[in-house]
């Protein structure tokens, strides 16, 4: 069986097609919705089990951004935007592992090969899902930026007069810096889809040749890589967004 690198159509609504990962992108989307509507709803004083769980997962986010921004009131304004990237992406990562999710599908022949359509698959190891959430990231750290420090102290972060210290350097390294928030985008994105789309493939070759005891590691290591693939796109948003709202002194 073959693993396409674009996701596959399942059904199109006009001309927009939906595709096996989008699906999946708006199952967890869905699900995290739902879910904090029947926690804010289920709010106790004395928690249960089950809110225990939440609070201590919620808490260590918390103390995890606070050794990066050593500033509350900042957790508090990150938060947020981290907490939602890093349990969207463990989530659309993780779902992978599930039992025949990318080999329950529908046979179609393309160029005269019988390929398998799967109906899920993990919205991770589509490029156009990763994009948005660079995207999001991105945007998320230049808004934070001016909304702290004011547009006008931001932009001179990139923009810089080239008849002050330390002059023409000074300019050359703004617009390097300008340039590496483009680049965020793009590192953002191939990172997080190459490391997962690479699990795709590893466990489905291991799948086809030995499907009992033997990909039993491989599980394992594809959980470990979900999970710090998750902490490294929410930390690495976490520490732009701390240097974003730090004005720079020339």
């Amino acid at each position: 069986m073959d693993i396409s690198l674009a996701a596959e159509s399942i059904f199109h609504i006009g001309n927009f097609p939906v595709t096996n990962t989008l699906l999946i992108a708006l199952a967890i989307g869905a699900l995290f919705f739902v879910a904090s509507l029947f926690l804010k709803k289920k709010l106790r004083m004395i928690p249960g089990r089950f809110q225990n769980l939440i609070e201590y997962i919620f808490e260590a986010l918390l103390d995890l951004i606070d050794s990066v921004t050593q500033n509350r009131e900042e957790t508090k304004k990150f938060f947020p935007i981290v907490a939602s990237i890093f349990l969207f992406v463990i989530a659309s990562n993780w779902i992978e592992l599930v039992p025949g999710l990318g080999t329950v599908g529908i046979n179609e022949v393309h160029g005269g090969k019988t390929v398998l359509i799967p109906f899920l698959r993990s919205s991770s190891a589509d490029l156009n899902v990763t994009l948005a959430l660079a995207i999001v990231s991105v945007f998320s750290i230049q808004f934070m930026g001016i909304a702290a420090i004011g547009a006008v102290k931001y932009v001179k972060k990139f923009f810089v007069s080239p008849l002050h210290k330390p002059y023409i350097v000074g300019t050359f390294v703004g617009l390097l810096e300008l340039l590496g928030e483009i680049a965020k985008i793009i590192s953002f994105s191939f990172r997080l889809f190459g490391n997962i789309f690479a699990g795709e493939v590893l466990l489905l070759v291991m799948l086809n040749f030995v499907p009992y005891i033997v990909p039993i590691p491989f599980l394992m290591l594809e959980l470990f890589v979900g999970f710090i693939q998750a902490l490294v796109f929410s930390m690495l948003t976490l520490v732009f967004l701390k240097m974003a709202v730090t004005e720079v002194h020339h």
